[in-house]
């Protein structure tokens, strides 16, 4: 199991987050390397790139993860938001290929009304005029819980958008569990037959990244609010056969729940301890 958390880049960049990652006793990580408040970006050389890689050596960690920012909407029939959503993805591949990590996370994108079949060709006409085929990683679009707008709800939708991508190549999935179950799929009852399902459509291999998390809100509830493992309506053994079965393995397993509590939620997940972690005050909205 190959297991990390989302942590902060905050004064020292990649240097704080893999010093973050190594207190969890995690052996992987994700980040954003930009604001989702939106303004300038901060310059990736002054990331700490290379004492955080060899930090990362000596405390073996490996493939961290970095989450695109949630201003991106690719599916948007507005031009200026379509516009600026391709400017910062394409900026955003340079920067994480500057880290030499292998993967980007992101949320497929929102169509504001426009129709699921209209956000999608909208998304897969953004990472035409994005992808050369030439990048050295993997743009991972998330499944999402199916509130409001958003495209990706169910795997049909992600294998229709990557069907219309031309470098189909650099493309992967990232599954959430709590937005799966939140979209409809059962995952306490039959993680197996999502999985059999998500071979059908995409093929395993292109399951590049998970984020595990419990769900603040009963299954089918369309709504994307996370919850600390074994706090939620998934519990504690649903999500520990998920994050052991071996589809899961050799891939990064990333934690998005509430209150900071990863360390504890880890050791619970390895079989360390048998105490739930404290249920986190916020829903952690988005994620």
């Amino acid at each position: 199991m190959h297991i990390g958390a989302n942590v902060s880049i905050a004064q020292t960049g990649l240097l704080r987050a893999v010093e973050e990652s190594i207190s969890y006793k995690a052996d992987t990580y994700m980040i954003y390397t930009r604001s989702n408040r939106g303004g300038q970006a901060k310059p990736i050389e002054g990331f700490h790139r290379d004492e955080a890689l060899a930090l990362m050596n000596q405390h073996a960690l490996a493939d961290p993860v970095v989450h695109l920012s949630y201003l991106v909407n690719l599916a948007s029939p507005k031009a200026e938001t379509f516009e600026y959503g391709v400017m910062v993805l394409s900026e955003e591949i340079k920067r994480v290929e500057y880290l030499g990590f292998k993967y980007i996370v992101m949320h497929p994108g929102s169509h504001v009304g426009t129709g699921m079949e209209q956000g999608i060709k909208r998304i897969a006409e953004g990472l035409n005029a994005i992808l050369t085929g030439d990048e050295s990683l993997f743009l991972c679009l998330e499944t999402m819980a199916g509130d409001g707008s958003k495209v990706g709800n169910r795997l049909e939708e992600i294998a229709e958008l990557i069907s219309l991508v031309d470098h189909k190549e650099r493309l992967g999935v990232c599954i959430d569990t709590c937005h799966n179950y939140s979209a409809g799929y059962d995952i306490v009852n039959d993680f197996d037959g999502f999985l059999h399902q998500f071979d059908e459509l995409l093929g395993l291999e292109s399951l590049k990244v998970a984020h595990i998390n419990d769900s603040k809100t009963p299954f089918h509830s369309n709504k994307d609010r996370h919850a600390n493992i074994g706090r939620g309506s998934l519990g504690y053994e649903a999500i520990n056969y998920i994050v052991h079965h071996p589809a899961m393995q050799d891939i990064p397993l990333i934690l998005e729940t509430p209150g900071g509590y990863y360390k504890e939620e880890i050791a619970l997940l390895r079989g360390e301890t048998d105490e739930l972690p404290p249920d986190g005050k916020s829903a952690d909205e988005g994620m």
